[in-house]
């Protein structure tokens, strides 16, 4: 069954949103209702991705709340919690009622409010989401992405540069994006001067603490301007200390094999990618483990300017959740709705539009790559 996406909505993404998870959720929710021009009567499923409401802003029933500030009576409801992968998972959930003919029309939405606590606290509750031997030894997400950072540098001969060019690219795809939470651009030297957080990686490296929602309206009709192509997960490695290799997420790999071969596409049909940079390791080794480009080679890939807004293969056009940011719940889906906005012709702010792509490919990782949802969507 075709599924279009038919209607988009996203808040700027900050650091302090001065706004509660439901004051998010219910904003962007209207926003892509009026998009897709329907009213919310004709909502008849409801999918709210977000990982910590209740640890980071004291909101239970996530789900219901929203159906009740949307006025939605009589359609399901549900809250999809799978760590930073909570966004396209809640996609994938709509994706499967819509399917399987249990909705018609289904608004999806991914909203997270990091801010609420201090850092400490919120570092915690990330940290949570690793093993439980891992957890109680203090490992976290940057020192694991700092050891494949530097498991990546030291095999592959990569230069140290290559990390901070992807930062420097994002922040420079972000000044003119009108939603992203970081407007600056950065230079290499910045990034690589920038202050240390786990060796070989720096403060630039690594994606900010966010706030923000962002939503979108499926619909079964499959006459939108935008189709849903394909949508699939795979889970791998819970604990990384026990992976074979450090440099490989198999369930990057698995869910971007299964999503392609749904979709009926190649590598070269692939126009824009949104590839889930919650360090600038991951892009590379995502962009690697998605068959984009052989192993050890996307650093020379971007390096040499081929994942520019102007490259072979776009990545990270609105700035990814380097300067876009990463509120947790929310990023799965604001990655869809960077493509949908590039897809349809009409993405915001001066000059990032990008020349007529037709088929894009989002990337959206559970912790460190514990679980791994990959979308592909088509223009009609």
């Amino acid at each position: 069954m075709d599924v279009s996406i038919t209607g988009v909505g996203m808040t700027r993404f900050e650091s302090d949103a001065q706004a509660s998870t439901l004051e998010l959720a219910e904003r962007v929710a209207w926003d892509a209702l009026e998009d897709a021009e329907i009213d919310s009567s004709a909502v008849e499923s409801v999918h709210v991705g977000n990982m910590a409401a209740e640890a980071l802003d004291s909101r239970t029933g996530l789900e219901n709340a929203v159906c009740g500030a949307l006025g939605i009576e009589g359609a399901t409801a549900d809250r999809i919690e799978n760590t930073s992968a909570s966004g396209a998972s809640a996609l994938l959930r709509a994706v499967d009622a819509i399917r399987a003919g249990r909705s018609r029309t289904a608004l999806v939405v991914g909203v997270e409010t990091m801010s609420s606590v201090d850092t400490d606290t919120a570092t915690d509750v990330i940290s949570s989401l690793t093993h439980d031997r891992e957890y109680v030894q203090g490992l976290t997400l940057p020192s694991f992405a700092g050891l494949a950072a530097d498991a990546y540098l030291e095999r592959y001969d990569a230069d140290r540069e290559a990390l901070a060019a992807v930062a420097v690219k994002n922040h420079r795809n972000a000044t003119v994006n009108p939603y992203a939470q970081f407007q600056k651009e950065v230079t290499l030297d910045e990034a690589l001067k920038s202050p240390p957080v786990a060796e070989p990686l720096r403060l630039y490296d690594c994606c900010p603490t966010s706030d923000g929602a962002a939503a979108v309206v499926l619909t079964a009709d499959g006459d939108g301007e935008v189709q849903l192509s394909a949508i699939e997960g795979a889970t791998g490695s819970h604990a990384v200390a026990e992976r074979a290799d450090p440099l490989e997420i198999e369930s990057v790999a698995l869910a971007g094999e299964r999503a392609m071969a749904r979709a009926s596409i190649s590598h070269e049909d692939v126009d824009v990618a949104c590839i889930h940079d919650a360090f600038t390791i991951l892009e590379l080794l995502e962009l690697e483990e998605l068959g984009f480009y052989d192993n050890g080679q996307a650093w020379r890939a971007t390096l040499d300017g081929r994942t520019d807004r102007g490259g072979e293969l776009p990545v990270n056009p609105g700035g990814g959740l380097k300067a876009r940011g990463h509120p947790l719940g929310a990023t799965g889906v604001s990655q869809v709705i960077e493509l949908v906005w590039q897809l349809r012709g009409d993405a915001p702010g001066e000059g990032r539009q990008l020349d007529d792509p037709d088929v894009g490919l989002a990337i959206n990782v559970a912790g460190f790559g514990n679980n791994s949802i990959c979308t592909i969507v088509k223009r009609a």
